[in-house]
């Protein structure tokens, strides 16, 4: 059985004041077309469909008409919900979803058609499983865990620790599992060792959501979501995001996975390179002119510019640059340094901060600290 592996889709996300809705249209349909040709049967979607549990309707129209693509005629396709998702909203359409070849694990408690017409279907299920079978006979049995809190899975406080919980939710789907097929883990997870990006807003959570490649299954595949960049980790691969999201993710390629079934083990055939969506770019000069050539090598891409400067900008100066790349959507400028210094990943910056840099590059100059303080009011934070 041909399987494919996608994740952190985060439609509607914008990036700064930029709409990318038509992009992640685009490669979403690039997606569609991989599946065609290569012939997959099963696709699965590991978390974070959308950006925000409230999606905008378009966003949410853009993933309807995806996966009736994906799914077509002959193919099945199993999502989970990420952290971003609502899951109880992400899975109201379970029940008639499954009909159609698509199956939704975002809440507990969801049921799902069994058998049917379709080639490619569920043949057997459960809260937290899924066994898909296709017109060959072959299965796959999959372990499907949304991103795993104790409050989407109705717990309260304990002394286990969060690596502990993880381990017992991973094993309670596997429940059922009797070893005569290929397994494999659908998961929303951050595994202890990974390398995050900025456009992940904190993760990692300093760590108290980490978990330990070891805590995974070590038969079968792990697909994985959450982290926007491809990797393996231990026995985890990570599909990564389908767009580039945040500017440290510049010279990050993005890519599909394709798997394929050989008894009860699963092989990584082909990391496909996607094509669709516009790439972002990072740049950082001395001196206007030396920012309007760069400007103007990276057309087409978004583009983040960091200037250091002996004198403010002037409007002027501020029009030239914005003239010399329409894509120019975040302008940081450090003045009176007399050295460039090394940029300092947003990553590393608290909410505050991203605030501040975010006030600079839109108007160049500094919130008030009464507007800041309710910024992190809203985000119930406090400045570090």
């Amino acid at each position: 059985m041909k399987i494919l592996h996608t994740s952190d889709w985060h439609l509607g996300k914008r990036l700064m004041d930029r709409d990318r809705l038509a992009e992640q249209t685009e490669v979403l349909d690039e997606i569609v077309s991989v599946c065609e040709e290569k012939g997959v049967e099963l696709v699965l979607v590991a978390g974070d469909i959308f950006d925000t549990y409230l999606p905008p309707a378009e966003a949410e129209e853009v993933f309807f008409r995806t996966v009736k693509k994906l799914a077509a005629d002959s193919r099945a396709v199993v999502l989970i919900s990420g952290n971003h998702d609502d899951g109880v909203r992400l899975s109201a359409s379970a029940p008639i979803a499954g009909a159609e070849g698509i199956y939704i694990f975002g809440a507990r408690g969801q049921k799902f058609p069994l058998g049917g017409s379709r080639p490619v279907k569920a043949v057997a299920a459960g809260e937290n499983y899924v066994i898909i079978e296709n017109s060959a006979g072959e299965r796959v049995y999959i372990n499907a865990l949304p991103y795993p809190n104790e409050a989407r899975l109705r717990e309260g406080k304990s002394e286990e620790t969060y690596a502990e919980k993880t381990l017992r939710w991973i094993s309670a789907g596997d429940a059922f599992y009797d070893g005569t097929c290929a397994h494999v883990l659908l998961s929303h997870l951050f595994v202890a060792g990974g390398s995050v990006s900025e456009s992940e807003r904190d993760v990692s959570l300093g760590g108290a959501r980490a978990v330990p490649s070891a805590n995974l299954p070590t038969v079968g595949y792990n697909a994985l979501g959450h982290l926007h960049k491809k990797q393996k980790i231990g026995n985890a691969r990570y599909s990564g995001s389908v767009l580039q999201y945040s500017f440290d993710e510049a010279n990050t390629e993005k890519y599909v996975l394709l798997l394929e079934t050989n008894g009860k083990e699963i092989e990584l055939k082909e990391e496909i390179p996607i094509k669709s969506g516009i790439r972002l770019a990072r740049l950082e000069a001395n001196s206007v002119e030396d920012a309007i050539r760069l400007l103007h090598s990276q057309e087409g891409k978004y583009v983040e510019l960091t200037l250091h400067l002996a004198a403010p900008l002037t409007a002027f100066e501020t029009q030239s640059l914005r003239e010399a790349n329409e894509k120019l959507v975040s302008l940081i400028t450090h003045v009176n340094s007399g050295e460039a210094s090394p940029i300092v990943s947003r990553a590393e910056l608290g909410a505050g901060e991203l605030f501040t840099e975010f006030c600079r590059a839109q108007s160049g100059e500094e919130p008030p600290d009464a507007l800041k303080e309710l910024f992190l009011l809203l985000l119930g934070e406090e400045d570090a």
